[in-house]
């Protein structure tokens, strides 16, 4: 039996920054509008679709090159197919708007500090320009320079070329690409108060309109566990409050699964199972993914990732920095067993969609007995042990951490955007 002081809070409308109802709505347009990718045909909501829990279903996504959505999505082909995949798993969207959210990113390299004199340390450094409402609005900012994700291959549009030259040089040429679409221009001079003309427009208030509408969107504080942490008792079933009482108690997942967002956004390693192209620095020769470490230089942080919230986590499969499981219990018992859980992996535990001409080089990096053993150096210790039912019990807690509400979203999915790009 858990202790009423070992509970968090719950959340409420409170625990969330304050957003313009009509820049949300804007946002709702840019979220699902193509015309911020360089090659134009694919939108933040290509890889993070509500009907995939605000994700895409794969371990690692089919990125800038694609075709389709969530797990139908394919490779694409010819000249315009994808050229590896992308290297992590595409996480959840929600309650990013929470005023406690402070770092983003599997590796933590968008996070609030002033390091740069600008509020915000991230991959642009000084670079990032002033005026951004929330780390939810600075992390906007890099699908759209990235090349497997939003930006495109360098030479094949204006938008990749820009950015191979510096990480800013893209972003005036996607406000402008917006801004000079008359219905664009006219909602962004009716919902900024600054902005009295079209041509004022820049990246940073797409960006915030952006943040705006995900921060109200997949707001998510409805689940059957908020409700029996905001009095009712009866919200959870008897397996969903055995499974509480463990994640609370014996099973120790609030040690980093902490307060009202279930997250202490800190970086643990726990010794997730590595494949595909990795999340590589430009000094590295093999495709291995450091984690923390590639932002912070440490190397005490060699392989640590961000401890993700757990809201809607059921819907968000598969799961691990590069998805690699495809359930729940699997996951769950990566915490208990690393070792074990490491040495027993198969891709089958993943879900990874085929893509003939990468296929050779996705688990490569089993192949280098160095990195295989650095990575087993650092993982965590064996986990407390439970029983399979016990193990069971937390799934059903997980289960318990999904909104009621989702189907009725404040905006949906539109049927249309400014630009006339086909929505996903």
């Amino acid at each position: 039996m858990v202790f009423a002081e070992a509970l968090p809070a719950a959340l409420t409308g409170a625990d969330f920054h304050p957003v313009d109802r009509e820049q949300a709505a804007l946002g709702q347009l840019l979220f699902y509008d193509k015309i911020l990718s360089g090659n134009k045909n694919i939108s933040c909501g290509t890889c993070h679709h509500p009907k995939f829990g605000t994700s895409d279903g794969w371990s690692l996504g089919v990125g800038e090159g694609g075709v389709g959505l969530g797990t139908e999505r394919n490779a694409g082909t010819g000249h315009s197919r994808i050229e590896r995949r992308v290297p992590r798993n595409a996480t959840g969207l929600w309650n990013l708007g929470a005023r406690e959210v402070h770092t983003l990113m599997h590796d933590g390299r968008i996070s609030s500090a002033n390091t740069y004199g600008n509020s915000f340390n991230t991959p642009a450094e000084e670079w990032l320009p002033d005026g951004i409402d929330s780390v939810l609005a600075a992390q906007a900012f890099f699908p759209l320079t990235s090349e497997t994700e939003m930006a495109g291959g360098t030479g094949e549009n204006e938008v990749s070329g820009a950015v191979t030259d510096r990480i800013d040089n893209g972003w005036p040429i996607i406000a402008k690409r917006v801004r000079t679409i008359p219905e664009y221009g006219q909602k962004f001079v009716d919902a900024f108060d600054h902005i009295n003309a079209p041509e004022e427009v820049t990246v940073v208030e797409i960006a915030n309109a952006l943040a705006a509408f995900q921060a109200l969107e997949f707001q998510s504080i409805d689940s059957p566990f908020d409700q029996y942490l905001a009095g009712n008792e009866t919200a959870l079933s008897g397996d969903q409050k055995r499974g509480l009482d463990l994640f609370y108690g014996k099973g120790n997942c609030n040690a980093c699964h902490s307060g009202s967002l279930l997250s202490d956004q800190k970086f643990h390693a726990i010794g997730v199972p590595p494949f595909g192209p990795g999340r590589t620095r430009r000094f590295d020769l093999i495709a291995r993914d450091v984690g923390r470490l590639g932002e912070s230089d440490r190397l005490e942080d060699a392989y640590k990732f961000r401890t993700p919230m757990l809201r809607n986590v059921a819907l968000t499969a598969p799961y691990g920095h590069n998805g690699a499981y495809n359930t729940l219990e699997d996951m769950i018992r990566q915490h208990l067993e690393p070792a074990a859980m490491f040495a027993a992996w198969t891709p089958a535990k993943a879900k990874l969609p085929e893509v003939a001409w990468l296929q050779n080089t996705d688990l490569l990096i089993w192949q280098d007995r160095s990195e295989m053993a650095r990575q087993a150096r650092v993982f965590a210790p064996t986990g407390p042990r439970l029983t399979d039912s016990e193990i069971a019990q937390l799934v059903a807690f997980m289960n318990a951490l999904t909104g009621t509400s989702l189907d009725t979203p404040v905006f949906g999915v539109p049927e249309r955007v400014p630009s006339g790009l086909a929505v996903d």
